[in-house]
């Protein structure tokens, strides 16, 4: 099978490392023109360094902080007056760990802006130029634990929820367009994000970051964590004209490790 996404122009969220960066070196690969977009800088030069690129690419970065709403809406708002995408892949930062109990109602406010209204905001200014060329990918970064709650991530729990339930009714909205809205359910994935929380859990456990780690494994079927480039492969998919009957779905990515239909 042949992904093929020349000529598209895609907007890579949390870009700058991990999964975000996993899915842009995927995208350029098959052809699409990238723009990175997180905190660093530096770093989203190091990425875009080593992108594929051809005579038909154009990659470029947006420095952007999703912890800072307001600010965040005057630069995207900015990069959409002279800039229009094909393919969005929603992703930021997680919010902080921590259970039920930990948090506060500011707390799920704040991370109500980073994780919801920062992609409803994106997603809006996309559509325009999607809809008025009846084609267009939405792909939302979400997690495992919009099915199965994990204790220790309370707030990502419940805000990606949010994000889910609002992409299902949206793809319903614009599929007419020949635009499609799918989110993807990430499981344990050899990401800065997991060597944090796990460093978090070893302090809390009294135990090493190695046998935090080992143990995850072991609840993985297929007795590992998952490599960012895997991830990047089913995003190219669902961005090309492949996926074009794919719609409105949650997506796990996980090795098995869901127990739930």
């Amino acid at each position: 099978m042949n992904i093929a996404l020349q000529g598209k122009k895609a907007l890579v969220g949390g870009s700058s490392q991990g999964i975000g960066r996993a899915i842009a070196i995927q995208l350029a690969k098959s052809g699409a023109s990238v723009t990175l977009m997180a905190r660093s800088e530096d770093k989203m030069k190091d990425v875009i360094s080593g992108l594929a690129t051809s005579a038909s690419q154009n990659h470029r970065y947006l420095v952007v902080n999703f912890n800072d709403f307001e600010s965040y809406k005057t630069v995207i708002a900015g990069y959409f007056k002279d800039h229009s995408v094909d393919i969005l892949v929603n992703n930021t930062q997680g919010p902080e760990a921590g259970g039920a109990l930990e948090k506060s109602v500011d707390d799920y406010q704040t991370s109500f802006d980073l994780l919801f209204k920062s992609v409803v905001y994106t997603t809006e200014l996309a559509l325009k130029s999607m809809q008025q060329h009846n084609w267009g990918r939405i792909i939302n970064v979400a997690s495992i634990s919009v099915k199965e709650p994990l204790n220790y991530l309370a707030l990502s729990n419940t805000i990606r929820a949010a994000v889910v339930t609002w992409a299902k009714s949206l793809a319903i909205d614009v599929a007419q367009h020949g635009i499609t809205v799918n989110s993807v359910l990430t499981g344990y994935f050899d990401t800065e994000r997991i060597a944090q929380l796990n460093a978090k859990k070893a302090e809390k456990m009294g135990i090493s970051e190695a046998e935090v780690r080992a143990a995850m494994e072991h609840q993985v079927p297929t007795r590992r964590i998952g490599l960012p480039k895997e991830y990047g492969y089913l995003v190219a998919f669902l961005a090309s004209d492949n996926a074009a009957y794919i719609n409105g779905t949650n997506i796990p990515i996980d090795g098995g490790l869901l127990r739930s239909l």
